[in-house]
């Protein structure tokens, strides 16, 4: 039992740091601009992953693998906003997902690389990523929206024309944008109780209940203990998670690429339902292995968690945090964005510290189960809150969640 408290608390450490992270994230991103805040996440990054290759101890371990999860925390949220206000409106949700096939790439690599050198190598690779973030930052201009709310006009055209291209007509643009926030000027500053007022009711519900659902579909639970179930299921783990690796990139990639084409919502309802048929099928395995009623449980396990991992990397995994970009007024975002970030990652320390107790007290068939009956309760949700966002500019979406409230 210490060896799983241990286990549990290394793996879920990192949601720790990163809820922290998520705390300031809005705060930091709107005091001192979205470049920055990617450059301040980094730092805790590169020292995390350097504790970690260093370590001499398991005190240290966590330490290091903490600071990874707080940079993160911060980089989940500005990433994503930053990406959502400096792309055109028909392609900012491709864009927005580029980034979850990002995350999904650079894991994948971790996963091979994994099979074949030591954690302590493993770990001295992943301070490459933050080394080319920080050196990169020089070369990106800052969001004209974030410019724009500073009072920095001059800066925001320049930031905006250098985004377009120097030939773009970007006088329309640049128009809605100061106006918009202008408009937005008017209007007293918000303060964490603020959000919880009856115009901003809409994006809140549908912001936290997304991040809510798709963790308590089992995501994290899979991708820190991938080993561990292939190997309980009676799989090769290193065959199991190269498997994954083989799935989840082309299907992310699918993803990303259908964001602006066929819409949020319907890749958002063929995700969470896909993520239910994997789940049951892997839970159905564990209760057929128990009851010693299939000998080939285990490779309906494997099928089963493909197909989640698959289904999960085409919607649920980035189109969350694309919505959660988008849906929210720049008056509220960095509080409402964080809020939502802050939701997000407590629902991944909670599903990642509990799992292996879950597994213990109700069984893993049972944890499963208890899966796909949160990817249903995700096709509900989705079906009846969520709106669709695809080709509108940010203005439009946030002034029609307003509307939707007031209907409501």
């Amino acid at each position: 039992m210490e060896f799983l408290l241990q286990y549990s608390v290394f793996g879920s450490i990192w949601t720790i740091g990163a809820m922290l992270g998520a705390i300031i994230s809005g705060k930091i991103a709107d005091f001192f601009g979205r470049r920055v805040a990617m450059g301040f996440a980094e730092l805790f990054c590169l020292v995390g992953w350097t504790a970690i290759s260093f370590s001499q101890n398991a005190w240290l371990l966590d330490i290091g693998r903490f600071l990874a999860g707080y940079g993160v925390g911060i980089l989940s949220y500005v990433v994503p906003v930053y990406i959502a206000e400096i792309t055109p409106k028909n392609l900012r949700g491709a864009f927005t997902a580029v980034n979850q096939l990002m995350i999904c790439c650079g894991g994948s690599v971790m996963y091979v690389i994994g099979n074949f050198t030591s954690w302590r190598t493993l770990a001295l690779i992943g301070t490459i990523p933050c080394i080319l973030q920080l050196l990169g930052l020089f070369l990106i201009p800052e969001s004209p929206r974030w410019l724009a709310k500073m009072d920095k006009w001059k800066e925001c055209e320049t930031s905006l024309q250098r985004l377009r291209g120097a030939n773009a007509n970007i006088s329309q643009e640049a128009a809605e944008i100061i106006e918009y926030t202008e408009m937005l000027k008017q209007l007293s500053d918000t303060g964490m109780i603020d959000l919880f007022q009856r115009k901003y009711a809409h994006g809140l519900i549908v912001g936290v209940g997304l991040m809510v659902l798709q963790q308590f579909g089992g995501v994290n639970a899979i991708a820190y203990y991938a080993s561990a179930i292939f190997e309980s299921a009676g799989v090769s783990s290193r065959t199991g998670t190269l498997a994954m690796v083989v799935i989840q990139v082309p299907m992310t990639l699918l993803g990303t690429l259908l964001t602006d084409k066929s819409g949020r919502v319907p890749l958002l309802m063929i995700s969470a339902t896909g993520t239910l048929l994997g789940c049951f099928l892997t839970g159905l395995s564990f209760l057929l292995q128990d009851l010693q009623l299939w000998k080939d449980s285990p490779l309906l396990a494997l099928i089963g968690v493909l197909i989640f991992t698959g289904s999960f990397s085409l919607g649920m995994g980035g189109i969350p945090w694309v919505i959660m970009s988008e849906i929210f007024p720049i008056n509220v975002k960095g509080l409402a964005g964080s809020l939502v970030t802050v939701v997000n990652w407590f629902g991944s320390w909670i599903i990642s510290y509990s799992f292996n107790f879950l597994t213990k007290w109700i069984s893993s068939a049972g944890t499963f189960f208890l899966f796909s009956v949160a990817s249903g309760l995700t096709i509900i949700f989705v079906a009846k809150l969520v709106p669709e966002t695809k080709g509108r500019t940010l203005e439009e979406i946030q002034a029609s969640m307003v509307l939707f409230t007031r209907k409501s």
